[in-house]
């Protein structure tokens, strides 16, 4: 009998080693499947990087925004008296903007939003264009989320065509590159130089495809009632101030002639998000405008607006962007039934 017992104890040890080893594998293999991104042309050394002085201006926020580096770099941060931001000191009509940014450090961030995005809303508050990324707050042991949009029209039908991808990577530890392409063929949108989604123009979507001249913005600010968890998590101003870096700045496309320095918005309320900030008066774009046009980046060979590399992605983009929206893309407005019941029409060609 107690031979027996013997036996089943050295069964159940041996079955109970096995599970563990089993459990301790799949942990490694699963952590040897963190994501490695492919590597590909990198656009950003085809166009020169600009000083904050040679294509921003401040937008609001006083001393939360410091310029450092004899301009190379610019930090914004949030506190419980404003957020901050800088604006381009151009308007453009397609082209190439970036910029590396590193995020509030810590492991909550709750409510805050930091966002790198073209606008023209100060101009047309009811039919405005917007292509943004927003970068969304988290709670503890939780991700920053990315979020991008696209507005055209004023969005026409569809108020927004969001999407969320979750990060590869802790954008707080150092700096990460966050580009946008817009030109006549797409929108593309670019993390560390890959693809993560991209809105092809086509009839479908034209009515809602961005095409008047837009403002850069790199703004940061309390969303508390929307920006974690639908509003659960606010901020939480005893960790603030939140302050997000910015260096490697780009901006290279058509340039809008009719605006100048001094047609700048002025700032917003502390209180306000950009959106709800008062409207500049720079005047009623001519029906006829002109527009000054970068047509070679810092190399003297690529086209911001029309160029090779910049009017469609190549088959490598195109792999490693299927790649990344397979594992990572959490949220796509085209899935969701429950807001559009009858979907936005270029959903039908994806």
């Amino acid at each position: 009998m107690a031979a027996v017992l013997r036996e089943k104890q050295l069964l159940f040890i041996g079955f109970f080693i096995s599970f563990i080893t089993v459990v301790l594998s799949a942990r490694h293999h699963q952590q040897r499947k963190l994501y490695t991104p492919p590597t590909l042309k990198n656009l950003n050394d085809n166009f020169p990087r600009q000083t904050f002085d040679q294509a921003f201006s401040p937008y609001f926020g006083g001393s939360n925004l410091q310029v450092r580096d004899k301009g190379a770099s610019v930090d914004i941060s949030l506190n419980k008296y404003t957020g901050s931001g800088f604006i381009s000191q151009n308007r453009y009509h397609y082209g190439f903007f970036s910029a590396s940014i590193k995020f509030p450090a810590g492991d909550y961030s709750a409510g805050v939003v930091l966002a790198f995005y073209l606008s023209n809303q100060d101009v047309y508050p009811r039919s405005h264009d917007e292509i943004d990324f927003e970068f969304l707050g988290h709670a503890k042991r939780k991700p920053w989320n990315l979020q991008t949009n696209v507005y055209g029209n004023g969005s026409v039908k569809y108020h927004g065509r969001e999407e969320k991808i979750r990060l590869w990577f802790d954008p707080t530890k150092q700096f990460h590159t966050y580009t946008i392409i817009w030109n006549s063929n797409h929108i593309v949108f670019l993390v560390d130089n890959i693809p993560i989604r991209e809105v092809t123009y086509t009839k479908t979507i034209s009515p809602a495809y961005p095409s008047k001249p837009m403002t850069l913005y790199s703004t940061i600010w309390d969303g508390s009632p929307w920006a974690t968890d639908g509003g659960k998590y606010k901020v939480d101003y005893k960790l603030s101030p939140f302050v997000a870096s910015f260096e490697k700045l780009q901006v290279e496309g058509c340039i809008w002639n009719n605006r100048t320095k001094s047609s700048l918005a002025p700032s917003p309320s502390p209180t306000m998000s950009p959106a709800q900030s008062p409207s500049p008066s720079p005047g009623t774009p001519s029906s006829a405008p002109l527009f000054s046009c970068t047509k070679s980046g810092g190399n003297g060979k690529t086209d911001s607006v029309e160029g090779e590399d910049v009017i469609r992605l190549s088959e490598e983009q195109r792999k490693a962007m299927a790649e990344i929206r397979k594992e990572y893309l959490t949220y796509s407005y085209c899935k969701d039934k429950n807001r559009f019941p009858v979907l936005p029409p270029e959903c039908n060609s994806q």
